[in-house]
């Protein structure tokens, strides 16, 4: 068996290995000079390898036994150590010991309770049934797990919520544990979504990948599935994605795909409809000539989760490097898709995405998928224990895309009911990403509602304009997810359409509709902003006048550094923080003090916030 220290270091022996206190000359392991922390990460090590010699993979899909180094799992603790982490105090994950004929004031109180845990995970919930608080798993009988989850269906049906069972774990005696997910779309909502952004360098298989998903039908070989993800005719003709392209993906209660081979006649708006779990992609482009977009669409649209799609057989190229510098800057939960797996074993990306992801600056833990049960526990751990879970799928013969599909399922947005409610009661901020026009309609704009509550036939206001003001007009149509609907909500996507009698400015990227303020309470564009930025990376310093493309929300623009604050004439460097007065150079822009700003020029990178900005009517107060 291969020792903990293998996991890290491939090329270690066992002799040195041992020389650690981790394992002995036979590979068993020893707990001679390590901690009850370091003992408790030990087992399940130990546990995760037992388990995976027992599995048998199919041919296409990588030999865990020569895999096993590449997933590091010691912040992972699960079913097969009969214990998990102690129950959180917040989230959506709940532990019951049994729930067995509770009383109606008991069961008054477990409907509260599943209530704020729907409100945690944003309408879903995980629950563990036959689990202590402490994360004992004690299991129930069958009679008794029949009992639990029929109460545990009738708490969600009080709530107008669903269950479907996850997976269940046997153990000694007839006792068996089972997870349960708990899923309430919100009554104003038809379904419960998740963007997800899909990144690589050229060639890796995005866009093939994603129409696999989405039509349903494995690729040729040739690229045949990736066809109906391309908007324009050159994208067709050179194979590379060269905008912003949306496809949505859904899942009904019992967590069957929704797609467009659901039936003959699917549109995009029968799968909404049909879907309880709807997951938006969003296609970017892996060719350095179109970074500007890909960055531009991660900072407006927010994404809940990433895809970093590499390609087996080939290395970890610059581009992806720079998409998953960008991801990380933006403190963006990420998963990494190895592709072309029908073509070469994926052994040597697998050793490189490991070397990088454990490296300084990311500081994460690979997770190799392979089971379902692997899926499950890379999705609870993800946010808190830095789980990056890797998936190695192969689009024309299918192995992986299942493993993958059942993550896309069990992804939450990441966002807790209550600050998506608080976000509501704030006044309405959309930020336009994208400008088209529509015969018969007009102008559409398109992008990501931030804050508020916008329906149709609402007054609002557009801008900034060129002096810095803003212009009043009615939202006539909403459409999400290519279907009409009266009201988008904050964290929601949508392309608005305007009355044709409404007398229109040029609009631009980067512009907001903001409400139609009284006259004392105009908003106003600016062309000066201050933020307290971190430099990433750069090649010497930065100093007064660097010239630099900054990204706020959906604004893409040119900006000039005209101070910085106690660094006198040294500038900043790789590493250092500093407050930052910045100029936009060809118009003023809406930006208000909390914003994130991330600003890069070649490979010279930053992030940090806005904290306080200049308007254009500062001087008339």
């Amino acid at each position: 068996m291969d020792s903990f220290f293998d996991l890290f270091d491939p090329t270690a022996s066992s002799s040195s290995s041992s020389s650690n206190g981790i394992a002995d000359s036979s590979g068993h392991l020893n707990n001679n000079n390590f901690d009850d922390d370091d003992y408790e990460s030990i087992l399940s090590v130990e546990a995760f390898l037992l388990k995976n010699q027992s599995n048998k993979q199919s041919q296409q899909l990588p030999d865990r036994t020569r895999l096993q180094q590449y997933s590091p799992t010691s912040a992972i603790i699960d079913f097969d150590l009969d214990i998990l982490p102690p129950e959180p105090q917040l989230g959506n994950i709940e532990y019951k010991l049994k729930l067995i004929n509770p009383s109606k004031q008991r069961f008054e109180h477990l409907v509260t309770q599943m209530k704020w845990r729907l409100r945690e995970g944003n309408g879903e919930a995980i629950y563990e049934i036959g689990v202590s608080d402490s994360g004992q798993l004690h299991g129930l009988s069958e009679t008794d797990m029949s009992c639990s989850l029929h109460t545990l269906n009738q708490m969600a049906r009080k709530l107008g919520a669903s269950t479907s069972v996850l997976r269940r774990k046997m153990l000694s005696v007839g006792r068996s544990v089972v997870e349960v997910l708990v899923r309430k779309i919100p009554d104003d909502q038809h379904n419960i979504e998740v963007r997800v952004a899909v990144l690589g360098g050229a060639g890796a298989g995005k866009s093939t990948m994603l129409g696999v998903l989405t039509q349903g039908e494995y690729d040729n070989g040739r690229g045949r599935a990736r066809l109906n993800m391309f908007r324009h005719m050159h994208e067709i003709q050179t194979g590379r994605t060269s905008c912003i392209s949306h496809e949505t993906l859904g899942f009904d209660q019992q967590g069957n795909v929704i797609n467009y081979k659901y039936n003959e006649m699917m549109t995009a708006e029968e799968i909404s409809d049909r879907s309880t779990k709807l997951v938006t992609f969003m296609d970017l482009a892996g060719h350095r000539r179109y970074l500007k977009t890909t960055v531009q669409a991660l900072s407006g649209y927010s994404p809940h989760h990433a895809l970093i799609v590499v390609a087996a057989g080939s290395n970890i190229s610059n581009m992806t490097q720079e998409h998953l510098a960008i991801v990380h800057a933006l403190d963006m939960p990420f998963s990494i898709v190895v592709t072309k797996l029908d073509l070469v074993p994926p052994d040597n990306i697998l050793f490189e995405l490991k070397t990088l992801l454990t490296a300084v600056g990311y500081r994460k833990v690979p997770y190799l998928i392979s089971t379902e049960d692997d899926v499950l526990n890379a999705n609870a751990h993800q946010s808190m224990d830095q789980i990056v879970p890797i998936f190695c799928v192969s689009n024309v013969t299918g192995d992986g895309l299942d493993l993958l599909t059942k993550y896309l399922y069990v992804l939450s947005p990441g966002i807790s009911n209550s600050e998506k409610e608080r976000l509501e009661q704030e006044p309405i901020e959309f930020q336009i990403d994208e400008i088209f026009k529509v015969a018969g309609v007009g102008p559409v704009v398109g992008g990501l509602l931030g804050m508020g509550v916008l329906t149709e036939n609402l007054q609002v206001r557009i801008g900034p304009l060129q002096d810095g003001t803003f212009y009043p007009i009615t939202v006539q149509t909403i459409h999400r997810n290519k279907a009409p609907c009266r009201v988008v909500r904050a964290g929601q996507s949508a392309s608005l359409s305007f009355y044709p009698n409404d007398d229109l400015p040029p609009l631009r990227s980067g512009m907001v509709i903001l409400p139609d303020y009284d006259e004392n309470e105009n908003a106003f564009g600016s062309y000066f902003f201050q933020a307290r930025v971190s430099v990433l990376f750069h090649a010497t310093r930065i100093f007064e006048g660097f010239q630099t493309t900054v990204h706020i929300g959906s604004i893409r623009q040119t900006a000039i550094i005209q101070g910085i604050m106690g660094a006198g004439t040294d500038g900043i460097s790789t590493n250092q923080t500093a407050s930052v007065m910045f100029r936009f150079v060809r118009h003023p822009e809406y930006v208000r003090p909390g914003m994130r700003i991330l600003f890069r020029e070649g490979t010279c990178k930053g992030v940090g916030k806005v904290t306080q900005v200049f308007p254009l009517n500062l001087k008339l107060n």
